[in-house]
């Protein structure tokens, strides 16, 4: 937590490594002494990276949790996180997920940035009945295939984003397209729905070259060769990360990127990337966020406290942490305070103002209305911008029902 919290209201508790989890740490943001009982919520991600993204995602959380306590908690009583490290492993984030339901006694879960870590806790929420709202992870899985009535999101989904950018994608006149993701559950996720949709929209358009890394192991130069034998006219990116950086890197020497459009599931403009290597990144469509540019009182309240507490502008990962926070929130308040099935129902529905606007949980697969920023993003001397953006509101993009159906568990929709 920033230094500038309050010393009188909050204390940071270290308990002792658990036994048979490298590396793992707790720390819980609890109330001082003499105050009312708290609602303890266990939040489970990769604290030890401390990403920028990871950190944004974490200050989001801190701020809305200063704001929620700030205004009296629900029904008197404040809320405390409980946080616990998965270090991307999804056996890990399942053992600390049963640990805070029994041990911790938390109301409610949340966290998670990697997909396959958001599922392994999912699972673990539906064995307890405890309420697990996730905030960053992407995959379609975790509200359709492997969805529970426990797991709800704030994030707009895979399916979401790439509906977005295949509309985008339908628009541009080369119909040759080649693919790079990462091998694991989001990229998977992330490939099967851009396709899906963009040939629904374009029948023509043709798959010509699937490159599929290792997660955090791309060797780009090969995938970069591989590609260009292909000859693709456009392509789809689900890299981010170093992996991103990497791949824009072997592009640029190998100019993979000269005439060729490319639309990206993650903004490159968010890397940190080598300014000389940089310019490879020319009006990408990309989905970002374009936080200073953003204009409505919503943002700007949010902007004007997060600059306040922090010195630095937020992170697309902050909105995300901090939209989570204020929907566990609303949802206790509305629960009178009550986890489990009550929780379940308060949420189902339930609308919530975010940073973005008015959002909400849709009942039929709990998947949040949040929208995206669609726009071209560019990179120069080091530095990224965002122009010709456009706000999606997210419920113009959520998957319609019966394909919803046809992929939910029917157990999940009860």
């Amino acid at each position: 937590m920033d230094a500038e919290q309050p010393k009188q209201a909050y204390r940071f508790r270290f308990p002792p490594l658990l036994a048979g989890l490298a590396a793992a740490v707790a720390w819980s943001l609890a109330p001082a002494a003499g105050a009312a009982d708290a609602i303890r919520i266990g939040e489970i991600n990769s604290h030890h990276s401390l990403s920028t993204a990871g950190q944004g995602y974490r200050n989001g959380l801190a701020l809305a949790l200063e704001e929620i306590n700030a205004g009296g908690g629900v029904q008197g009583r404040p809320l405390e996180l409980v946080a616990r490290e998965d270090d991307g492993d999804a056996g890990q984030a399942a053992r600390n997920a049963r640990a805070l339901v029994r041990d911790e006694r938390v109301a409610v879960l949340t966290g998670t940035m990697l997909s396959d870590v958001a599922l392994a806790v999912s699972r673990e929420a539906a064995r307890s009945k405890t309420v697990f709202v996730v905030g960053d992870a992407l995959s379609d899985a975790i509200t359709l295939d492997k969805g529970n009535r426990y797991t709800f999101r704030v994030r707009p989904s895979t399916y979401m984003q790439a509906a977005m950018l295949a509309e985008q994608a339908a628009r541009m006149p080369g119909r040759r397209w080649a693919v790079v993701a990462p091998n694991y559950e989001y990229g998977q996720s992330a490939v099967a729905s851009f396709k899906l949709l963009l040939k629904q929209a374009r029948p023509d358009v043709e798959f010509v070259s699937d490159q599929w890394p290792a997660l955090g192991k791309i060797k780009a130069d090969e995938v970069v060769r591989v590609m260009r034998q292909a000859r693709p006219d456009a392509i789809f990116n689900a890299t981010f990360g170093d992996d991103l950086q990497k791949f824009v890197q072997a592009g640029n020497r190998q100019q993979l990127f000269a005439g060729i459009r490319v639309v990206s599931m993650a903004s490159a403009g968010a890397q940190s990337l080598d300014p000389a290597q940089s310019e490879a990144i020319r009006d990408w469509t990309a989905i970002g966020y374009p936080w200073e540019q953003i204009a409505t009182p919503e943002h700007q309240r949010f902007l004007e406290a997060y600059l306040k507490k922090f010195g630095q502008h937020p992170q697309l990962s902050s909105v995300f942490g901090y939209t989570t926070m204020m929907a566990i929130a609303a949802g206790l308040k509305k629960s009178g305070g009550a986890g489990g099935e009550a929780l379940v129902t308060a949420l189902r529905g339930m609308p919530l103002e975010s940073p973005l606007g008015p959002i909400a949980f849709r009942a039929l697969d709990q998947q949040a209305s949040m929208g995206a920023f669609v726009g071209q993003v560019s990179q120069k001397d080091g530095r990224s911008s965002m122009s010709n953006w456009r706000y999606l509101d997210g419920a113009a993009y959520l998957p319609g029902d019966v394909y919803v159906r046809s992929r939910r568990p029917a157990s999940a929709m009860k």
